[in-house]
């Protein structure tokens, strides 16, 4: 039996109230195992991004239940874990734009989040040259952003992630930026994060081209979350 990693009950996130009131996620479940590759499909505004969010604790949902690798993390009475903490050990986020400091190298800006666990000297640096190298992009290690492609960028950002050992890594559009072809190679290097690293892996995407080979395609519509066949 697969391990599950993270499991979603009655998910749900309200902004405003009254004849403001906006409901971005509405009753969403979702069960993800370790490994597993999951894309979650929708326009914008569907409430995508939103999701992520929520299951991150970066915005705190509105009701619902979410228990993250073996422990509840947020019930109806609030957060149940240290999520500061929490995201900065068992989380990876890849974001659309990279989010590289601009004044740290490639390989300065995978260091950060291992310095920030408290992992630092040679077996930081050891770790940061693993993950450069996993990503093919160690020949750039010394490269400020500015002077990498976009597709380097990428892979940069896509080791800083992974730093933690992340047992669940969210990504949000992180092909949005760039072409087909870059694209492409992206996905396939999330793709091969979950299938040797065991690590689940949910991606945000508007483009249905890009998830060739996930396990689970779930579309969003309106903040409501159904299984895409495919």
């Amino acid at each position: 039996m697969e391990e599950e990693i993270l499991r979603i009950d009655g998910l749900s996130k309200i902004f405003g109230a009254g004849h403001l009131e906006v409901r971005a996620l509405e009753d969403i479940n979702l069960s993800v195992s370790k490994g597993d590759l999951v894309a979650l499909l929708g326009p914008s505004g569907s409430g995508k991004t939103t999701m992520l969010l929520c299951i991150s604790l970066i915005l705190e949902p509105t009701a619902g239940k979410i228990d993250f690798d073996g422990q509840t993390i947020f019930h109806k009475d609030g957060w149940g874990v240290d999520m500061r903490r929490l995201r900065r050990e068992k989380i990876g986020f890849v974001f659309q734009s990279h989010n590289l400091i601009p004044f740290l190298t490639a390989k300065q800006n995978v260091l950060l989040p291992l310095n920030l666990i408290g992992i630092k000297g040679e077996k930081a640096e050891r770790r940061a040259r693993e993950l450069l190298e996993y990503m093919e992009i160690a020949h750039r290690a010394d490269a400020l952003p500015a002077l990498l492609s976009g597709g380097e960028q990428q892979r940069v950002a896509i080791a800083r992630a992974l730093a933690n050992n992340a047992r669940l890594v969210l990504a949000d559009e992180p092909t949005a930026s760039l072409d087909t072809a870059r694209g492409t190679k992206v996905m396939e290097i999330l793709k091969k994060i979950a299938r040797e690293n065991q690590t689940a892996v949910i991606v945000v995407t508007h483009d249905v081209r890009m998830v060739s080979g996930f396990d689970h395609v779930y579309h969003l519509k309106d903040g409501r979350l159904n299984l895409q066949e495919t």
